[in-house]
Formats: C-alpha cells, sequence, structure tokens
C-alpha cells in the first residue's frame, strides 16, 4: 500500500473517498490499524485517560506524548501520523508553538501535529507552525483540552452565538495554514454548513457525516470502561475478551494446569546430574 501524503488526502477528498482516522497509543495498536488500512493514525493527547489513567487529557506531557509517539511511528509505514501537543506547551508564544512541534517531527517522526482551538492566539500558533515547515490539523468544537471554559464536555454549535463562533473559527483555522481540520461534538447540520464553507477536509468525531471520521482506538474495541460518549460505536469487545483471557489464565495458576509439560523445556540427566552436585 502506498503511504498515504498530504496531497493522497487532498486527492481522496476530491473524489468523495471517505477519510479512515483512528487513534493509537503503542506499537501493537498502530500495527493493527496499519493492517486494517486505515489512512490516518492520530496519537491522541486521550492517551492520558486511556492509556496513563487520568481524569482528563490536560495531564499528560510533551515527553509522554513523545514516547507513544514514537511506538506508534514503529508501527506505522503507510498511514499519514499526527501527534497531538501537550497543553500548555504552545500557549505562551509562536516561540514555544514551534519548538513543541519541531521535536515531534524530529524525535517522533510525525506527519503533522494537531492543536485545539481557533481564537487569535492560536490562528498565530497555527500559521508559525505551518511557516516553520510543520503540516497542521485544526481542531474546533469540543476541545477537551479547554474543555472547562466551554462548560465541561458538552456539544458546540447548537447556539445561534455558537454556531456562528464554530463558522468564524473554522474559516481561520483554514486561513491559518491548517491542511485538514477535527471537528468534535458539533451537529451535523452545522458540519455541513462548514463543509459548503471549507477547502479542507473535515474529520468528524460526534459531528455527522464529513469527509473523514475518527474514534479513540479503545472506545470502538469495547476497552473504554464505564459511559463513553454519545457518538461513540463500539466494534469489538476486546475489553471483556481481555478480562475473560486473564481470568482463565489466574484459574489455571490457581489449580495447577498451568503450565504443562509442553510449556516447559527437557534438561538432559548429566544437567540434572550437574545441578545437583554443584548443590552439594
Amino acid at each position: 500500500m502506498t503511504r498515504i501524503t498530504i496531497p493522497r488526502l487532498r486527492e481522496m477528498q476530491a473524489a468523495g473517498e471517505p477519510i479512515v482516522m483512528v487513534t493509537a497509543y503503542d506499537y501493537p495498536g498502530a500495527r493493527a490499524a496499519e493492517r486494517a488500512g486505515v489512512d490516518m493514525v492520530l496519537v491522541g493527547d486521550s492517551g492520558a485517560q486511556v492509556v496513563l489513567g487520568h481524569d482528563s487529557t490536560v495531564a499528560i506531557t510533551t515527553d509522554e506524548l513523545l514516547v507513544l509517539s514514537q511506538a506508534v511511528r514503529r508501527g506505522t509505514q503507510t498511514a499519514f501520523m499526527v501527534s497531538d501537543v501537550a497543553f500548555g506547551t504552545t500557549e505562551s508564544s509562536d516561540a514555544q508553538a514551534i519548538e513543541t512541534a519541531v521535536r515531534f517531527v524530529k524525535e517522533a517522526g510525525a506527519d503533522a501535529v494537531k492543536l485545539e482551538g481557533g481564537n487569535a492566539a492560536r490562528l498565530s500558533r497555527i500559521r508559525a507552525i505551518v511557516d516553520a515547515g510543520i503540516p497542521v490539523v485544526g481542531h474546533i468544537g469540543l476541545t477537551p483540552q479547554t474543555a472547562t471554559a466551554l462548560g465541561g464536555l458538552r456539544a458546540q454549535g447548537r447556539t445561534e452565538a455558537s454556531a456562528a463562533r464554530l463558522v468564524v473559527e473554522a474559516l481561520g483555522v483554514q486561513e491559518a495554514g491548517a491542511f485538514c481540520m477535527v471537528v468534535e461534538a458539533v451537529p451535523s447540520e452545522i458540519t455541513a454548513v462548514l463543509r459548503e464553507a471549507l477547502d479542507i477536509p473535515i474529520i468528524g468525531i460526534g459531528a455527522g457525516p464529513a469527509e473523514g471520521q475518527v474514534l479513540v482506538l479503545h472506545d470502538l474495541l469495547g476497552v473504554t470502561e464505564g459511559r463513553t460518549a454519545k457518538f461513540v460505536k463500539s466494534y469489538g469487545t476486546v475489553g471483556a475478551d481481555t478480562t475473560e483471557a486473564i481470568a482463565a489464565y489466574a484459574a489455571e495458576v490457581r489449580s495447577a494446569a498451568f503450565p504443562g509439560p509442553e510449556h516447559g523445556y527437557a534438561a538432559t540427566p548429566e544437567a540434572v546430574a550437574a545441578a545437583r552436585a554443584a548443590l552439594d
């Protein structure tokens, strides 16, 4: 399979070919995504929750995201790899944003970085990173890193003011140089308006039909515990299957059914005798 590039993504958009994106946080997840033939892999800051056990995405650090991104890069040969940047690592200045983005390209081999938000400061950061030669994926709608300012993890674009703000932000993010945009938790009718307004592809997550879709790997595999977002669809029972497999292993260990003779290695009588002689 040919490696996915930005020109290829533009071709897919022009041809009406849906873009498939999934998150990944380690080598096995990246390999599974590769075998499944996805177009884009996102090393999301959602790893803070689904991998590291934090309550929100803001807890993850650049160093932690770099470790995850490096593992995903080793497992990804064809999919286009995007890395989230950690909260607090681009907010101070354009120079800080460039420095952070460069680390993901140089240390993890990211094809692009993703920044949340579309206010004036965020647009300045996007321009600076793009001017430095690093592709940027925008992210508007529900932006988990700043969810507190939005009133929590809730859908955006449901009021007149919010819908109008999303259009302005989307146009700004595009003008700033983002080649692609994630739109999260937005009514499909508003996404349709955004699609009319934008030239770049939209990757939706809880935003209805768009040029592409993204889901968190652990959500679609059925690994995530507890309540998931309304837009999540589970395509597997990996979480339950994993628990069942570990429980079966534990039961066999406790009953001495495992390990059996077939799981061990044979020693020659001479080796056994030498071991006993050493004991003496």
